[in-house]
């Protein structure tokens, strides 16, 4: 089996490389076929997905069975600033690894998000209900989506939410270094989703890829909370003497609109692979006490 992985250099990316090369999660094993198999990675050095001829050329050297596409232009407000840099890779580069895969006959595993819906309601969004993004990054994140779907026969495009892992720079990482450096934190408590530890989703991926179970999927932590709650609880976990306060999106204005409400229910995981994902305070406990 041999898997490549765009974007290696980020913190889902470090992840799956990591899981692949011991051959098993933090939350089991991976399967058989995913056991033993020849990583191939790459960053915007090696392969400039908005680059359609550099994707083809790629692709027919490595000739690889699966791809995780784990590059994007994840910068929020940076997408409203720099529309065309955000529609070239998330959007584009999405379209062009997906011509390559059906080019080679790969599987493309496309990593999407919860803005590609609009952020109104109470109830968690399920694969298929209507996207409605209100954002740049959202809907160049939507548009990925659909060439995906146009132009590769055998994918998973798994939306996920709130993501944090051991590498890179996350919201989790920002709030202990901000409560130690400050000792008091203002975190907005009118926007609500789910946190999700990059290892729970690097598992599912990685049981994903190898069946023919193709779909869209949500892949987040079970269980919602607020920014504020989820901040509450990193700063208790991390033992950091600090305290948190509650505020309003309105007293932090942004460039790019936040969804009030953007957590999603895994339907797809429960009804084909299996919903292992856990709750959102298990999976934050393990991600400190995996630090120890």
């Amino acid at each position: 089996m041999r898997i490549l992985i765009t974007g290696a250099k980020g913190m889902l990316a470090s992840q799956i490389i990591k899981d692949l090369e011991r051959g098993y999660t933090e939350l089991g094993e991976l399967p058989k076929e995913m056991q033993n198999a020849q990583v191939i990675t790459c960053d915007v050095n090696e392969l400039d997905i908005t680059d359609n001829n550099a994707c083809r050329t790629y692709f027919i050297e490595k000739m690889p069975d699966i791809c995780i596409n784990c590059a994007a232009f994840t910068n929020v407000d940076g997408c409203e600033d720099n529309k065309m840099a955000a529609f070239k890779v998330n959007a584009m580069g999405a379209r062009n690894l997906a011509r390559a895969c059906e080019l080679v006959g790969a599987k493309l595993v496309h990593v999407s998000t919860d803005y590609v819906f609009s952020g109104e309601g109470d109830t968690p969004f399920c694969e298929y209900d209507m996207p409605n993004p209100q954002s740049v990054y959202g809907k160049t994140k939507l548009m990925g989506e659909r060439f995906v779907e146009q132009f590769c026969s055998k994918y998973f495009i798994v939306r996920t939410a709130w993501l944090y892992g051991y590498a890179g720079n996350n919201f989790v990482k920002t709030m202990v270094k901000l409560g130690t450096e400050k000792g008091a934190l203002k975190v907005v408590d009118d926007q609500k989703g789910n946190p999700t530890n990059a290892a729970d989703l690097s598992h599912h991926i990685l049981t994903l890829a190898p069946t023919c179970e193709y779909g869209i999927y949500h892949c987040t932590g079970e269980g919602e909370c607020t920014w504020y709650e989820f901040a509450k609880e990193i700063i208790k976990l991390a033992g950091v003497n600090a305290t948190v306060s509650p505020c309003t999106t309105e007293e932090f204005p942004r460039p790019a609109k936040r969804p009030a409400y953007s957590c999603l229910e895994n339907m797809m995981l429960s009804a084909t692979v299996g919903n292992k994902m856990r709750d959102w305070k298990e999976a934050l406990k393990a991600y400190f006490d995996n630090q120890k």
